[in-house]
This record gives C-alpha cells, structure tokens and sequence, in this order.
C-alpha cells in the first residue's frame, strides 16, 4: 500500500502574525484543500495522514465533510518541530504501508504525474524527491553581504515536496535524527545521516509553496490555469 503524509502542523511565521496560510483563500478553497485534493484524486496513493496543530482536528474534519473527501484520511497532532511532525505522522501510516509521499501543506500545486515518478523513483532508490534545476547564477556569500564565491549551476537543484520513500528508509532515518539531536527542515536530509541515496525526480510545472503574501496571486494563477 502507498501512503500520503501532508504535514499541515507549521502556522508559517512568514506570512505575519495571526496569519495560518494553510487556510488562506486561493481560487474559491483555502491552500491546503488543493493540497489535500491532489492526493484524493491520485490513484496511485491509498490513504493519507494529515499532521495539523493540536486543537486544530475538528477544522480539517469539516474541510474534508465539506470538499467531499472520501479517501481514508487520519489526523494526528504535530510536533514540536518539522521532523517531530513528519515522525507522528510515519508513526500514524496504517501497518500494511510500504511507501510513503511526504508532502508540504501549503504546496497546492504538485502535478499529480511528479508524485506518481516520485513514488516509482522511491521504489528504485529507496528515497526521491520532486526538484527543479537551478536557473539562476548563484553565489556563495562570506556570512554577510559579499561574494565568497561562484557556484556551478549545473550541479544545483532546488528540491520540493513529495519526498517519497520506502516505509523502512524514512523510519530508520528519522530514528537517526532523533539521536543525533539535529534539526532537519528537509526529510531527504535525514537520508543523509543513513547513508541513504535520494533520486532527484525534476519537476517540470509549477510547483510552488505559499511562504510570504507575494506568492498567493502566482499561485492563484497556476491553480486557476490547471497548472500542474
């Protein structure tokens, strides 16, 4: 069986105090509806665990009544940071779930095609992630607001949601973190610790993440599009 976590427990400090971006409006739903949505209609995944704030369940239970949700869906009460989250919602993934797609709860615009590669990539690998090449000419700075020095490009990629993975690989890893004491705002991170190898699947549309207020009209514009 293949799973989904959306991990929907962060209130997004960017965005300005009071401000939960999850439930922002984006093309007549709040962001995280898109979210959800693109897992309810991906065949290719059987049941989802949603990882929200504490208190927060009986919000995410009248969104699913009211968008029509059917798939199987658990909520489980976050953590304390980002990885405390993902770790209750593993934790949560019905016993017979092989594979998993992590995925962000303010990403609303993954193409249902990536997280399909993803997961076909993560049976090969063990681990991959949605990602996009770097365009940009990028810098290295000296820790304040000069060049240190340039970086290849070519070699550089921006990595996104879903990150997939075989149940055992992200168990052992977050295990991993656990006892090293990091902090990780990146799963395939904890791959590292394990000496695990993460396929970079490149994602080709948008796929863009709600961070700060300039983001919502661009992803307004790829939701409205059908973007993705």
């Amino acid at each position: 069986m293949n799973a989904a976590i959306i991990v929907a427990a962060g209130r997004g400090t960017r965005m300005g105090p009071d401000v939960d971006k999850l439930f922002l409006p984006v093309a007549g739903a709040p962001v995280v509806v898109h979210t959800w949505r693109r897992f309810e209609t991906f065949a290719g995944v059987d049941s989802l665990v949603l990882v929200v704030r504490s208190g927060m369940e009986p919000a995410f239970e009248e969104l699913a009544a009211t968008h029509g949700f059917r798939k199987p869906f658990r909520l489980v009460a976050g953590g304390a940071e980002r990885q405390d989250s993902v770790s209750h919602g593993v934790q949560a993934l019905d016993p017979a779930v092989r594979w998993v797609a992590i995925q962000d709860g303010a990403r609303p615009c993954t193409p249902e095609a990536v997280i399909g590669r993803c997961l076909d990539a993560a049976r090969r690998t063990g681990a991959a992630v949605a990602a996009q090449r770097v365009t940009d000419t990028v810098k290295e700075s000296d820790g304040g607001h000069r060049i240190a020095r340039h970086l290849d490009r070519s070699r550089l990629w921006t990595v996104q949601t879903p990150q997939c993975f075989a149940r055992d690989v992200i168990e052992r890893a977050l295990e991993a973190v656990r006892k090293s004491g990091r902090q990780i705002t990146d799963d395939t991170a904890a791959c590292e610790l394990i000496g695990q190898p993460v396929e970079l699947v490149e994602c080709p549309e948008p796929n863009p993440k709600v961070t700060t207020p300039s983001d919502l009209p661009w992803i307004e514009w790829v939701v409205r599009q059908g973007r993705g």
